[in-house]
């Protein structure tokens, strides 16, 4: 059998010419061992190089390019069977060009799970890794001499160098951990294998560390199983601002409770400028009691509900107070927010497009929400519309009700599920009722049919198309009633 000798500290290349030359000679996985060197005193390198000769007629040797990713992560494994394991994969995909697809393979599921575990080890050297101060700056500005240590579960020291060259390119610095060491000079980016010896060593920045961590801890929001998934206490012994982590979760619920009585009494600010605003109206600006004035204007300093408190503004429904037909949709969107305007984002200009093509002019409809408010989650600069849930509907279903008894239309459509809920109060799925008129209070008739954003959202060209086509059938009973 042939034994290979690898240094195995996470270089690909060396695994890479043994496994070429070893696939050459057509030797099956079977018929080798992988050894790391120093094991039983066995010299560094590829001691079996010698016997193994390139065949006369060179072949080339391909991979698909998903395997070469995987086995660049994989190799910094410390596993000692990643090597035989991603040569048994090699082999393989000789046969099998799409045998990574195959997720419940045996072989694939046990790469991804070390390819994973590497991802992770990296992830966690990215957030742990804290460098101290062993000389100050130079005449130039430059900062020099900075000095890390880290305990990595792999050998992902040459995979992560780069990183901090890029992150730290301004300072000298050295990275060392038991399964190598990373230096950067400014210049050159140098990388050992030799294991490195824990230094001794604190600076002015430990105590930064600390302040910082102490005023970003939220104790109402301690949930002690997830915080030692993301900082796993392995870390700690190396973080200087884990030193206050037992004291502080000790204290978690007394803070808890100094929070709650320090909490604000008085409403936001903008609040009061709400109903100072109210106050300075002119008698000028009083609209009839029970109108539709006076409800949309109600509904402008609406509180029923928490989603008033992120919201822009109430956006409430729009057109002809006769109008023989009521459009319903789910709730105001990113630019019906900042306008107050019902339906003039993306999904807003769907409907317009649909309602010309069939002969009807938004104009003749009163279109409105379900909803009042803007429902979001923040995301860096956007804000990523939420669905809202059945206690927000039902706390904007009174204005929907006003509107309903103050417009009288003959027909109401209702976008989507959530506008069908909000007006009939039923669960039902949105296949079962589509395209259907239902029977209403005082003769009124609802049409339900899907939300525009629903058509905007598809990804089938095809499957677009055909629901476009359903989507303005569902909009000709509108014609027959706005007329």
């Amino acid at each position: 059998m042939q034994t290979i000798f690898l240094k195995g500290c996470g270089e690909f290349e060396e695994w890479r010419d043994a496994a070429r030359l070893l696939l050459l000679n057509d030797i099956e996985p079977g018929a080798m061992a992988w050894r790391v060197a120093g094991e039983g005193g066995a010299l560094s390198g590829f001691a079996e190089r010698q016997a193994l000769a390139l065949p006369a007629e060179r072949r080339a040797v391909t991979v698909p390019p998903a395997f070469v990713d995987l086995a660049e992560t994989v190799i910094c494994h410390s596993e000692p069977g990643r090597f035989d394991l991603l040569y048994r994969l090699l082999w393989r995909l000789r046969g099998d060009r799409h045998l990574l697809q195959v997720v419940s393979d045996p072989d694939v599921m046990a790469a991804r799970r070390l390819e994973k575990s590497v991802r992770r080890d990296s992830h966690k050297m990215k957030a742990f890794v804290r460098f101290k101060e062993v000389a100050s700056s130079d005449p130039t500005g430059r900062r020099r001499s900075f000095l890390a240590w880290f305990e990595p579960d792999h050998f992902i020291v040459a995979r992560m160098a780069p990183f901090f060259r890029r992150r730290f390119f301004d300072m000298d610095w050295v990275i060392a951990t038991p399964k190598g060491s990373a230096a950067w000079d400014g210049e050159q980016l140098t990388v050992s294998d030799a294991p490195a010896d824990k230094p001794e060593i604190r600076d002015d920045a430990d105590d930064l560390w600390r302040i910082y961590y102490a005023n970003i801890f939220n104790p109402a929001r301690l949930k002690v199983k997830a915080m030692t998934a993301e900082m796993p206490r392995k870390y700690w012994k190396n973080l200087p601002e884990a030193e206050l982590i037992p004291e502080l979760i000790a204290n978690a619920e007394a803070k808890v409770r100094e929070m709650a009585e320090r909490a604000a009494s008085q409403p936001p600010a903008f609040h009061a400028r709400l109903q100072a605003r109210q106050a300075e109206r002119g008698a000028d600006d009083i609209v009839p009691a029970g109108s539709w004035e006076a409800v949309r204007e109600a509904a402008r300093a609406c509180t029923r509900c928490p989603l008033h408190c992120h919201a822009t503004q109430t956006v409430f429904g729009e057109g002809p107070k006769d109008a023989r037909v009521m459009v319903v949709g789910e709730q105001p969107g990113d630019q019906e927010d900042l306008s107050g305007h019902p339906f003039v984002g993306p999904a807003g200009r769907l409907f317009d497009a649909v309602l010309s093509e069939i002969g009807v002019k938004r104009a003749a409809l009163y279109v409105t929400n379900a909803v009042k408010h803007f429902k979001y989650e923040p995301r860096g600069k956007r804000r990523i519309h939420q669905k809202p849930n059945e206690a927000e509907i039902a706390q904007c279903r009174w204005w929907l009700k006003q509107e309903v008894d103050l417009i009288r239309p003959r027909l109401i459509v209702a976008l989507g599920a959530t506008a069908y809920f909000s007006l009939t109060g039923e669960r039902r799925r949105l296949s079962d009722v589509r395209g259907q008129m239902l029977g209403m209070t005082e003769g009124r008739r609802l049409l339900v049919t899907v939300h525009p954003s629903y058509l905007l959202r598809l990804p089938d060209p095809q499957a677009r198309q055909a629901e476009d086509a359903r989507f303005r059938e569902d909009l000709l009973h509108v014609l027959g009633a706005a007329s």
